[in-house]
């Protein structure tokens, strides 16, 4: 029997969820009725479809009887996680054309790498590229000559992006198509040393080059536990993939295996077939919830604080922080992976992986079992697939292999889930807690107050942050700057920690799945730019942030305080950013997804 906190928070987003399901379902059921959409389009529609493909291609898609599967690709071969989809197509339409079915690629999108926009003006438009991703996504879908959906994409904003833009047509059968992570490099541990020691002054440029090179060395997503890996693991708990197919290697046979099964298994699902399941079947409230214990079990991304509730949206599904919330205190943290502790993602697959957790979240009763994935059931999801003889079969998963990363049955790291919400009257926030030492996680010091993470570097780099203090980084939230990640003060804050100093973090801004031992109070909404109350503070206010009631306060008396002005201009133009403005006047706040979709 479910969980009954589980069933009431899904049950809850059923309910307020009702007129804006219904108005989603309706326009879907409208699409689905058109029928096979090739067999719509005017014979001029279909010889621009098929100008380019061979004569034995064109056969097949031209036969109405045979499925047209559309692959929208991230593909680049800048961005590490994604470049091994470059031979994906290839593979994809060999497979099919095996039982006589195609695949042709319906469109690409932009893939940003943001551990390359770290602190650059790049990193002003990451989140918004989420958005800009979902409308390329369906804009890619829009030539109404495909059976199916195959989404290839891995990191970041791209995974939630892609899926968001499929379900504008959730009549299509669905799937992400996952490429896997790199091989381990050096250990997180050696890492965070490295970067700390940098940000002392006591190595130089060479060493700190030498060590990130050293940990991200090879193809396929990075090995921490960052909004990449977060993006693989929840989709997977979501059934949005192939059971147990999130973190294979790159270029291994198995991984050639699962893309080729993955195809055949979804030109088998058309609409008009026996085993017809669109996307909009997959993605309900279930499915969300299901997501998100994972997300909260294994201390993912903070970034999915975001992403799950645009995701949900797309859906016509309302998810709320407070939903988040209450899974968290009932959710436990079973796994354990860097920022959470010292293990990767390999480590994590080696110990059971995402099969492994949903196990032990099965035998909780924390998960919907009865749930519909894209693929078979989720009983299937408690398997892992492996190559016996050349063939590839699911087994069942076992006890974890490594109870320092996946906690075995009857244990558990910690009693809740790894992400808390903060309220009180410096507005709402998220704080990821998984990865902070209980006598962290609350702080009460005096506000030293940023507009950057620049310049927080500066002045500790001056001697000037050698205290107690909340360090405070406004004018970063969606609105004002595109609410770019602020990652580079963790190594900074982590020293003045270390240091002795108590130390916390409160910011409009973003952190991702990096932030770790530091307590940070993020997406502080209101914004700043939307009046805010962390728009009134100064220097010297005292702050408490509590992430162990849930609170966040000025205890400081700001009536009669004014905004504080910024000219952001310097932060909105150059580099692109300027054609972004458009987005920052419609994006919405933090708490209701950060995005311009309604």
């Amino acid at each position: 029997m479910t969980h009954p906190v589980i069933t009431l928070v899904t049950d809850r987003i059923r309910e307020r969820s009702t007129a804006r399901r219904a108005r989603f379902l309706a326009r879907i059921q409208r699409q689905a009725e058109q029928g096979k959409t090739r067999a719509s389009l005017s014979c001029g529609n279909l010889a621009h479809a098929v100008a380019a493909s061979s004569c034995d291609e064109k056969g097949r898609i031209l036969d109405m009887t045979r499925a047209n599967v559309g692959i929208v690709s991230a593909y680049n071969d800048m961005l590490s996680a994604h470049q091994p989809y470059q031979g994906y197509p290839d593979i994809i339409k060999g497979a099919l054309a095996e039982l006589g079915h195609s695949a042709q690629v319906a469109g690409g999108v932009p893939a940003m790498c943001d551990g390359v926009t770290q602190g650059q003006p790049g990193m002003d438009m990451s989140l918004f590229s989420r958005d800009l991703i979902a409308q390329a996504t369906a804009l890619s879908l829009s030539h109404n000559t495909f059976d199916a959906t195959l989404l290839l994409g891995i990191c970041d904003k791209i995974a939630p992006g892609q899926i968001m833009g499929a379900l504008s047509h959730a009549h299509l059968p669905t799937a992400f198509v996952p490429a896997g992570p790199m091989a381990s490099g050096i250990s997180n541990d050696e890492k965070v040393k490295v970067r700390q020691q940098y940000a002392a002054g006591e190595v130089g440029r060479d060493a700190l080059l030498k060590m990130e090179c050293g940990a991200y060395h090879a193809a396929g997503t990075c090995t921490f536990y960052g909004t990449a890996n977060t993006n693989q693991l929840v989709f997977e708990a979501m059934g949005l993939m192939l059971p147990g197919s999130a973190f294979v290697h790159p270029h291994s046979e198995l991984r050639h295996a699962l893309t080729e099964e993955a195809a055949r298994r979804i030109s088998a699902m058309i609409p008009g077939s026996p085993a017809y399941r669109p996307l909009s079947e997959v993605v309900d409230e279930r499915a969300l919830v299901n997501g998100l214990v994972a997300l909260l079990a294994s201390g993912g991304s903070t970034n999915h604080s975001i992403h799950m509730v645009a995701l949900a949206r797309a859906a016509g599904l309302e998810l709320t922080w407070d939903d988040l919330s209450d899974l968290s205190d009932v959710v436990p943290l079973l796994v354990r992976m860097y920022p959470n502790g010292p293990a990767d993602v390999n480590a994590f697959e080696q110990a059971g992986g995402v099969a492994g957790l949903m196990r032990r979240l099965a035998e909780a009763d924390l998960i919907h079992m009865d749930a519909t994935p894209v693929f078979g059931e989720m009983a299937d999801y408690l398997t892992r697939p492996a190559l016996v003889d050349g063939k590839l079969v699911w087994q069942p998963v076992g006890e974890s292999q490594d109870p320092t990363v996946l906690s075995p049955s009857g244990s558990e790291f910690q009693a809740t889930g790894g992400t808390k919400l903060l309220s009180g009257n410096l507005g709402r926030a998220v704080v990821k807690v998984s990865a902070v030492a209980p006598e962290y996680r609350v702080i009460e010091a005096p506000a030293r107050v940023f507009s950057s993470q620049h310049a927080v570097e500066a002045a500790y780099k001056a001697g000037d942050l050698n205290q107690d203090a909340v360090i405070v980084v406004r004018h970063n939230g969606p609105a004002a700057n595109g609410m770019p990640e602020l990652h580079k003060l963790m190594p900074v804050l982590g020293n003045l920690q270390k240091a002795g100093h108590k130390v916390a973090l409160v910011t409009d801004g973003r952190l991702s799945g990096a932030s770790g031992k530091i307590p940070a109070a993020i997406h502080v909404t209101p914004e700043a730019l939307h009046g805010g109350a962390i728009g009134l503070l100064q220097d010297g206010d005292l702050l408490r942030v509590d992430a162990v009631t849930g609170s966040l306060d000025c205890l400081t008396d700001l009536s009669g305080r004014t905004q504080a002005e910024i000219d952001l201009t310097l932060e909105q133009e150059g580099w692109g950013r300027e054609l972004f403005s458009v987005m920052r006047r419609a994006v919405s706040s933090a708490e209701c997804g950060a995005t311009i979709f309604d």
